[in-house]
């Protein structure tokens, strides 16, 4: 959803964002804790990166659209939406329950 630089909407992404951020830091350290584990998140007002060993997960933000990026270049959008949830092509998540999905992955053990 586009919408103009001033609209109230912005700011409701803009905390998405930072929420998302911060749900991406609890749960790559609840992750982390049994193997002693850390990941690196660094965040902005457009960009989250998260780096575990050779892992890496980037998001980008345009106002609701949130491009993401993987170490092995897989990439997709989804929008932010005002309930707080991620939509993408496979349907509606709620946000919490992506960044514990991608912080499972990304601070998962290699198993060889």
């Amino acid at each position: 959803m586009t919408v103009p630089p001033l609209h109230p909407l912005n700011r409701v992404w803009s905390e998405l964002w930072v929420s998302l951020a911060s749900l991406l830091r609890s749960y790559t350290a609840l992750h982390g804790l049994s193997g002693n584990r850390q990941a690196a998140v660094e965040s902005d007002e457009e960009r989250i990166v998260v780096c575990h060993g050779a892992r890496r997960l980037q998001l980008t933000r345009q106002g609701a659209t949130v491009t993401w990026k993987r170490e092995d270049g897989s990439q997709g959008t989804l929008e932010l939406t005002e309930a707080g949830r991620l939509r993408g092509q496979a349907g509606e998540e709620e946000m919490d329950m992506a960044a514990e999905a991608w912080a499972r992955d990304l601070m998962r053990e290699w198993r060889q």
